[in-house]
């Protein structure tokens, strides 16, 4: 297969938005002063192109024209158009506009930001062909180039019309989507949309479950390669768990943006104190070598979890990197690889108290190709609770689907400050738009609202749960009366007994059909004679499986 052209956008997400061709740039304007706003923009022109007509050139690739998108997001729908009103489209509170550009040439653009009052019944400049028009504010895509990183915050000048006078200033957030270094997608294979209708699958929530903050700890250490094999081992489909980066860019698993390290006082040697750190701070090598403690132990200054692993199994190890899991976790078992993102809350508070972060774009480059280049056929669902995070992932590659993670309404957790993580409905609508996979919902917004589940299956999109209130079993039931997908819980050992998963039943069923029964009995492999044994009327099993164990399960 031929590989595809991949260009740069550029994009201004929130109340604003802006894409551009091979690398992406996105923008939120905030006004007080004007009621609407649209958004224009130049290419570079063509300069001496009849001069340089007669002589000889190297091959180049055809010249792309940049493509233009607003699209306007809310609760209830998500509308995009490749074209304005004269006088632009009006900014909502309760609304994300979004305007994108798609282009070749990134970094030789001219956006034209014009804002106008909303009353437009009369010029507010008298004789101006325009009515309403307030300023204009002007800004050279340059110019966020030139600022290296692939997001952040700048601030124009809005110019009135008639004279030479600034009327007030605007905050643009930008985004840049570049194409993976060194990657070339291609359309051999492609799952970005693909979902096979299944009974809802069972994934293991940071492997065996949460070992530090809920109330119910599980007896293995959450998100390492032990803990992952032991929901593998109980018939997990999926296992889910967190990744972020070293400080020397290495993919790690591990759940919290911070950690806690143990140090000794000098004045007492067996004293030991507490130290939150970034693990974006420590290298590979050194987050292997720590006595590690939960942030969670910080509170309680409770140190038994800062204990010495040199003799610990390597299994059982901390921070192991992402390529060790993709090695050491059977290929049979799927990964719902949580990529971790600063998130800020609506009162401005940020994760980890980390206002700043590695660039964007070199982040997801290093996961995304660790994954790409070492998964084999191993069933791959990404997910974040960054909807930025969301589209470049979904515009970098085109083989592995991602969903948006949103805990809805709340009394758990705090509202965040980005519009489109405020609620169910909006990330559906969100989904919807960058034609994601889905969305993965806090179980208590679904316990509360069922029917979300109905909408997002009804416009095609795929419903995952997570939360402490999926680990009730009841709960869990619920979910699956109600059409969900995935579940992810902890503990799933206490559920189920040592068997294989889903898509190991189905790989046996296909093989049950191909080869002669005698032929399966006689197989010493484990797994087929515990599924021959699960299979047929063996009246002796006795397994303690939920609804949807594999004892139980029919094949699609």
């Amino acid at each position: 297969m031929k590989s595809c052209t991949v260009s740069s956008c550029i994009m201004f997400p929130g109340q604003l938005c802006a894409y551009k061709g091979s690398v992406g740039f996105t923008t939120n304007i905030l006004l007080s002063c004007a009621d609407r706003v649209k958004l224009t923009f130049e290419g570079p022109e063509e300069e001496g192109e009849d001069e340089e007509s007669d002589k000889p050139s190297p091959v180049l690739l055809p010249k792309m024209a940049s493509t233009f998108e607003i699209s306007l997001i809310s609760n209830a729908e998500f509308v995009s158009r490749h074209s304005q009103p004269e006088c632009g489209y009006a900014l909502q509170p309760d609304r994300w506009t979004e305007f994108s550009i798609h282009t070749m040439e990134p970094d030789n653009l001219e956006l034209l930001f014009d804002f106008f009052e909303e009353d437009l019944s009369e010029p507010v400049v008298q004789g101006d062909a325009l009515p309403g028009h307030v300023g204009t504010a002007c800004l050279l895509s340059s110019t966020l180039m030139e600022t290296g990183k692939s997001n952040g915050l700048i601030t124009l000048p809005i110019m009135s019309r008639n004279a030479r006078q600034t009327l007030g200033k605007v905050r643009v957030d930008y985004l840049i989507i570049q194409p993976i270094v060194n990657f070339s997608c291609d359309m051999s294979s492609s799952f970005c949309k693909y979902w096979k209708p299944r009974t809802p699958l069972d994934v293991g929530h940071r492997g065996a479950g949460n070992s530090t903050t809920t109330a119910k700890m599980a007896k293995i250490r959450e998100n390492t390669v032990a803990s992952l094999k032991s929901a593998a081992n109980h018939g997990a489909a999926f296992v889910e768990f967190d990744v972020h980066l070293s400080k020397d860019l290495v993919p790690v698993i591990y759940h919290d943006l911070t950690c806690c390290i143990s140090m000794k006082k000098k004045a007492n040697a067996a004293s030991v104190e507490l130290f939150e750190i970034p693990v974006k701070e420590l290298s590979y090598d050194q987050l292997q070598l720590l006595k590690l403690a939960h942030v969670a132990a910080l509170k309680l200054q409770d140190h038994s979890d800062a204990t010495d692993d040199e003799c610990s199994v390597s299994d059982n190890q901390p921070f192991p990197s992402l390529h060790t899991a993709l090695e050491s976790v059977p290929e049979d078992v799927g990964f719902n690889i949580e990529i971790k993102w600063i998130c800020q809350e609506k009162s401005g508070k940020w994760d980890g108290n980390l206002s700043s972060y590695f660039d964007m774009n070199i982040f997801l480059d290093i996961i995304l190709k660790t994954v790409l280049e070492n998964a084999g056929n191993r069933r791959i669902v990404f997910s974040a609770f960054d909807a930025d995070i969301c589209t470049m992932v979904r515009r970098k590659q085109n083989k592995y689907p991602i969903l948006f993670l949103t805990q809805g309404h709340s009394e758990i957790y705090p509202e965040l400050m980005d519009l489109r993580s405020r609620s169910t409905p909006f990330a559906i609508s969100f989904a919807q738009f960058e034609n994601i996979l889905g969305i993965n919902v806090h179980t208590e917004d679904l316990l509360k609202n069922p029917h979300y589940i109905r909408e997002a299956k009804a416009k095609g999109l795929v419903m995952f749960c997570w939360g402490d209130d999926t680990n009730d079993p009841e709960n869990r039931r619920l979910m699956r009366e109600y059409g969900i997908d995935g579940l992810i819980y902890d503990r799933i050992y206490d559920w189920n007994p040592e068997q294989p998963n889903i898509f190991k039943v189905e790989q046996m069923e296909r093989l049950k059909k191909e080869l002669p029964a005698e032929m399966l009995r006689s197989c010493l492999c484990p797994v087929v004679n515990n599924y021959i044994c699960n299979g047929t009327d063996c009246t002796t099993n006795d397994m303690h499986t939920e609804s949807n164990g594999v004892a139980n399960h029919q094949t699609v």
